[in-house]
């Protein structure tokens, strides 16, 4: 069969990176495997398993060139995967035949596989998050003054900044990074723990010695380079480990998605808009269509992903006793799936935040519309001070700007409640008066300093990752 004759998931094809697509590959993930069983044998032997020199270094030596094609015939012949492998290593190991495995059960080399490329999934992603944090901070520095409409119900509100704005979205990745880094940081191995969790046939190995045993799991724990091992398991580690890495990947798309609605209101209004290609096609059948698919990609995929995030919980409660198999399936899809959406998501974020086009003439227009409403608490001091009643100010005020308002709603072209007011006897301001009561950077309150010190609480988290320590990801559609 062909590459076009049979299913190849979208997120392969079109969507994650080259390195998230790398990390979940069978050669990553069963070259894992193998250092494992080294990892276990320099250990068993270290601690006096008469394993010979010879089959450590031919296990050493055959690391990486797994036979793909011999372990299929293996898989099809035992279908058992993790035997497969064993036996395919044990050919071009022959010395070590006798010794890979020793002791250990099928979830010595998957789970710990697994929490290692999980692990490496979330530095991967943290990356990504410090790129698209890289390009905000430059798009909010840019526009930290620049006023706009603020919207709470998504109906106007007190201005802000385009930039304070951008920085609504930054504080959101910065929690997950927080909690990205937690993870990374406190991830356990599952480390040595046999087959039903006691630890039973590592006790036979060593003779009864309780000490030797401990010790073999903190060898093989820092020989995969983790600083502890879960405590207890069961022949798994706890599948509640898989639900707090996929909270925190969920988080991640949260995020993103929050950010990608902001903008599709934005564009849709003619504010911001993502980036548009010389020559692409916005739709097949209007041809002036600018539409903002890329952000609509992001709340896509998100959704994809912040709905994997309760399947581990699921998975996880269903875990009777030491283990059963219902995890398996599932977690093949699951795992990989939610750190390739999300690193997806990422690269596209990156994108789409790199080529922002702002249109300050139409954020300007729509915040003039609005201003008069937003002045009213400053034209009802306006008016006590020039001798007015102050109720009745406040009444003036309300039925002109409710009829301001229906006359723009019914076509009329810009907010004309100052002219109104100023007619109005009982009102008693010149236009002239009110108008200066309209500079909308006298209503962004500390927006733009908010941003030079939001942006400064950065600046070390920025520092600590290379400008340059990896291009950027193109998107491929």
């Amino acid at each position: 069969m062909t590459s076009h004759d049979r299913y190849s998931s979208p997120l392969a094809e079109r969507y994650a990176s080259k390195a998230m697509l790398e990390l979940w590959s069978p050669r990553v993930r069963h070259g894992l495997w193998r250092q494992l069983w080294l990892a276990l044998a320099e250990a068993e032997k270290e601690l006096g398993v008469p394993i010979p020199d010879e089959a450590i270094a031919q296990m050493r030596e055959h690391l990486d060139d797994i036979d793909f094609e011999k372990v299929a015939d293996y898989e099809r012949r035992f279908r058992h995967d993790v035997m497969a492998h064993v036996h395919a290593f044990g050919e071009v190991a022959p010395a070590a035949r006798g010794f890979i495995h020793y002791g250990a059960t099928s979830a010595y080399v998957t789970d710990n596989a697994d929490l290692i490329m999980m692990r490496r999934a979330m530095e991967l992603l943290r990356g990504k998050i410090v790129r698209v944090l890289r390009a905000l901070s430059e798009f909010a520095r840019e526009w930290r003054a620049e006023p706009t409409l603020g919207s709470t119900h998504l109906q106007p509100a007190q201005p802000t900044t385009v930039g304070k704005r951008a920085t609504l979205w930054m504080q959101d990745l910065l929690l997950d990074l927080a909690d990205l880094d937690y993870r990374i940081a406190t991830l356990p191995a599952r480390g040595v723990k046999g087959t039903t969790g006691t630890q039973a046939s590592f006790l036979e190995i060593f003779g009864g010695d309780h000490a030797k045993v401990r010790e073999l799991d903190a060898r093989v724990t820092t020989k995969i380079g983790f600083a502890s091992s879960i405590p207890v398991s069961g022949q798994t580690y706890s599948r509640k480990l898989d639900a707090q890495v996929l909270g925190v990947v969920a988080g991640i798309s949260s995020s993103a998605m929050k950010f990608s609605g902001d903008l599709r209101v934005l564009q849709s209004v003619g504010e911001i808009e993502e980036p548009f290609e010389k020559e692409q096609i916005g739709s097949s059948a209007m041809a002036y269509k600018r539409n903002p698919m890329r952000a609509e990609r992001i709340a896509s995929l998100a959704r994809f992903v912040i709905t994997l995030e309760p399947n581990a919980n699921l998975t996880h409660g269903v875990q009777f006793f030491e283990r059963t198999l219902d995890d398996s399936a599932n977690r093949r899809l699951v795992i990989p799936e939610s750190f390739l959406a999300t690193d997806a998501i990422l690269v596209l974020m990156e994108n789409v935040v790199s080529g922002l086009e702002v249109h300050p003439a139409r954020i300007r227009r729509r915040l003039n519309d609005e201003l008069p409403f937003m002045a009213t608490e400053e034209l009802i001091v306006r008016a006590v001070r020039a001798g007015g009643d102050r109720q009745v100010a406040h009444e003036r005020i309300r039925q002109h700007s409710i009829e301001a308002a229906r006359a723009m709603k019914d076509g009329a072209p810009r907010n004309d409640m100052l002219e109104r007011l100023a007619a109005d006897p009982e009102f008693g301001i010149s236009v002239g008066d009110m108008k200066s009561a309209l500079d909308p950077n006298r209503f962004v309150g500390r927006a733009p300093e908010q941003v030079d010190e939001f942006l400064d609480t950065l600046a070390p988290i920025l520092a600590g990752h290379s400008r340059g320590e990896d291009a950027r990801e193109e998107i491929r559609v």
